[in-house]
């Protein structure tokens, strides 16, 4: 029977499907194969396991990890002054880059046999996101080097002899790395590059070797400037055939140190106004052995893999950590904003107006930082789950992007006058930098998500397609085989599963017990199964065309990273004891994630090319349209208040911030919200006196002489946080302090005439 199937039934589905299937480039094949897939598998199969996202272990720190977040990471903190790097000195203090590298920072993820510190990717990620509160210019001046760089790649793929040499140097900073990827004529797609390394023979260090002449011109390098050691991607070609038949190699990484002849860094970039190191660099006629190719010279084009492979990893820490910790940051500072800043008579906070977007600050705060969690926890297990890397690069730097804009307008003056109190104003300009850099959001939203995920995480595409592109057409054909008719079924059974879970609004799909959340975990279940039918049939009726309908793809990304994000908020309420107080936050979550899935859904079916298929998924899935309309005013009303009172709770939604007790911005605002706190019931029966002096109050005996002293001083810190900082004109500009310097010659020439 299997036989008959296979020979009458799927050879003619399977020599369509090989004429029709588009050229899968080398870039493309190689982006798809690094990496690994996790729990985007379970979702994109429609009927996730949520015991199994509920075992998963949590991303904790050691003992060792959580004395260097405590100790060298505050000590770092507490020697940086943002204001001062940015306007003034342009760069990080001397004293600085020296604790860094004495700290091994630069060597946080180098094994400790190499002289690393062997932390986590979890606690590589809470030192980004503690420094990134403190100073945008250390967070990534640390995060690049343990991020996609050389020492990365070197664990990876590196030779003995190459990990021995360098990794010791990189940890202890002697050498300061960077990677040089993005060049003038290729940004994301980098099979487009031009920098190139010709194999040839030439003289190194005074012996002639076999190895590689290298021209190049990359910009937006981070840490360039100042890099002592190069990771370098070009492409490597072999005219004469040195090593092989093959003239044209491919895309390869070598290691240059930048004292080489040829070798040109320095300049700088000025990346919105952020004073990281970051600039572009040359090479010229530059010769390096073969030995110094990441891998030696058998990684002799195998680069773009390798780089896919560390990206997998590297992606999912830095940007989110960094994004996370600016939303946790925007959500502590602006509910204490908030609360301290009066207009007509009360509380900015109390208004609706200022409620919705101060939780919805608090909501992506809260999500953050539980994907955040939930992607640490992956890696830690030494999972690369490339495609959720890749959401969440995309929807932290995006959410965050959202969270600065309504903190921005919330603040109003106070967060736009700039000067050392404007505690936002850095973190605001910063957005754009985590937006456009490791693949811009763009190109993420619209290709990579779902382009990547319906291949990587689909229960049966990625066989099929390797089947039909398999050389051996006997054996192509009864992989395929098997494959077609598993995915078949699996159709079959997803489609009666969407239909049911969606007629009946999920309520008989599975969940744990969950108490109050057990209805989340349905809706879920419920989207996962509706999101698989329509991939299936998306894929079905457009095959290879589906990566070239854009908007479609994005949409349907946008659908795969709400299942995602959600899941992580479910498994951190789960993990963190199903606090009652933090159930807003998760409502809020819920309620905005499930109406983004929604209107997807309803956009995908309204423009779906093959308009039957479109119709009968409406039926299926959406009858009566998009119905969930997000949080409701209730809801945004106590996620707000989460962040407008000292608590547990608030505590608990931005763990982990740099506190510097230095007053400056951040820590006057903290004590005046502590002092306003403290002072609302002495302030609220000074009000019900209808009297506006303290004194007034306390010589009437309303409140006592000790309560009056209280609420003068959190008045008088309030004062101190509502102001802004203003300069003398000499102080901003040249032509002023020229100007000024000519007044006062010619007033000191008066004085001494007048004294003549």
């Amino acid at each position: 029977m299997s036989s008959f199937r296979r020979d009458f039934i799927t050879k003619p589905i399977f020599s369509l499907a090989r004429g029709v299937l588009p050229a899968m480039s080398d870039t493309e094949r190689e982006a798809l194969e690094a990496g690994d897939v996790w729990w985007d598998a379970d979702l994109f199969a429609g009927n996730p396991d949520w015991s199994k996202l509920l075992a998963y272990p949590q991303a904790v720190l050691t003992a060792e990890e959580k004395a260097f977040l405590n100790g060298p990471v505050d000590e770092l903190c507490a020697m940086l002054d943002d204001w001062k790097i940015n306007w003034e000195w342009r760069d990080l203090p001397s004293e600085a880059w020296d604790f860094i590298k004495r700290q091994k920072f630069f060597g946080m993820i180098i094994p400790k046999e190499f002289g690393g510190l062997g932390f986590s990717p979890y606690a590589h990620s809470e030192v980004v996101r503690k420094l990134s509160t403190r100073s945008l210019a250390a967070a990534v001046t640390v995060m690049v080097p343990n991020s996609l760089g050389p020492g990365e790649l070197l664990m990876r793929f590196g030779t003995k002899d190459q990990r021995e040499r360098w990794l010791p140097r990189l940890a202890d900073g002697r050498d300061i790395p960077c990677f040089g990827l993005t060049s003038p004529e290729a940004g994301s797609d980098a099979a487009s590059m031009i920098d190139s390394g010709i194999i040839c023979k030439g003289n190194f260090e005074g012996r002639e070797v076999l190895g590689l002449r290298l021209n190049w011109h990359k910009r937006y390098i981070t840490l360039g400037p100042v890099a002592t050691l190069l990771g370098l991607a070009f492409k490597a070609y072999d005219p004469d055939h040195l090593v092989g038949q093959q003239e044209d190699l491919g895309i390869t990484v070598a290691l240059i140190p930048t004292h080489l002849p040829g070798v040109e860094i320095g300049h700088r970039h000025l990346p919105a106004m952020q004073v990281f190191q970051n600039g572009p660099n040359w090479g010229h006629d530059v010769f390096i052995p073969m030995d110094y190719i990441i891998g030696g010279q058998e990684r002799l084009g195998q680069g773009w893999k390798m780089l896919m492979t560390a990206l997998a990893a590297g992606r999912g820490i830095s940007l989110p950590s960094l994004s996370a910790a600016g939303a946790a940051f925007a959500a502590r500072t602006t509910g204490a904003y908030a609360r301290v800043r009066e207009q007509f008579g009360i509380s900015i906070g109390k208004f609706e107006g200022i409620e919705e977007p101060l939780a919805r600050i608090a909501g992506i705060a809260y999500l953050l930082d539980a994907a955040r969690r939930l992607t640490c926890a992956a890696l830690n297990q030494g999972h690369h789950p490339a495609v959720i890397s890749g959401i969440m690069k995309l929807q932290a730097t995006e959410r965050m992007r959202i969270a600065i804009d309504d903190a921005m307008d919330i603040h109003g003056g106070k967060a736009v006058i700039d000067g050392p109190q404007n505690y936002l104003g850095s973190l605001y300009r910063s957005v754009p930098v985590g937006i456009t850099v490791e693949g811009a959001n763009i190109l993420t939203r619209n290709l990579i998500v779902f382009g990547q995920g319906a291949i990587r995480a689909h229960p049966y595409l990625l066989e099929e397609m390797n089947a039909l592109g398999d050389d051996d057409r006997a054996r192509g054909l009864d992989a395929f085989d098997k494959a077609l008719w598993k995915h078949v079924g699996h159709s079959f059974i997803t489609l009666f599963r969407a239909w049911g879970r969606s007629w009946s609004f999920g309520m008989f799909a599975p969940a744990p017990d969950a108490g109050d959340a057990t209805r989340f975990y349905r809706q879920l279940s419920r989207y996962s199964a509706g999101f698989a039918l329509c991939a299936d049939m998306a894929l079905l009726t457009l095959g290879g065309a589906l990566k070239r309908k854009e908007m479609l793809s994005a949409r349907f990304g946008d659908i795969l990273s709400e299942l995602y994000l959600l899941s992580a908020a479910l498994k951190r309420w789960q993990d963190e004891g199903r606090e009652p107080a933090d159930f807003a936050a998760l409502q809020w979550c819920m309620a905005q994630g499930f109406k983004t899935i929604e209107n997807r859904f309803a956009e995908i079916m309204a423009n779906l090319p093959n308009r039957f298929v479109g119709i009968v998924l409406k039926f299926l899935i959406q009858p009566f349209g998009a119905r969930v309309v997000g949080p409701s005013d209730l809801v945004v009303h106590q996620c707000a208040q989460l962040v407008l009172e000292p608590s547990a709770a608030r505590d608990r939604l931005t763990p982990d911030l740099a506190h510097v007790d230095d007053d400056g911005g951040p820590a006057r605002l903290e004590k005046a919200f502590l002092l306003v706190a403290a002072t609302e019931d002495i302030a609220k029966r000074m009000r019900a006196a209808h009297l506006h002096d303290s004194r007034e109050v306390v010589k009437r005996g309303v409140i006592t002489q000790a309560e009056g002293d209280q609420l003068a001083a959190a008045h008088e810190a309030v004062a101190k946080v509502i102001e802004v900082d203003d300069f003398a004109p000499e102080a901003l500009s040249p032509i002023y302090k020229k100007a000024a310097d000519v007044h006062q010659f010619f007033q000191e020439i008066g004085e001494q005439r007048a004294a003549s």
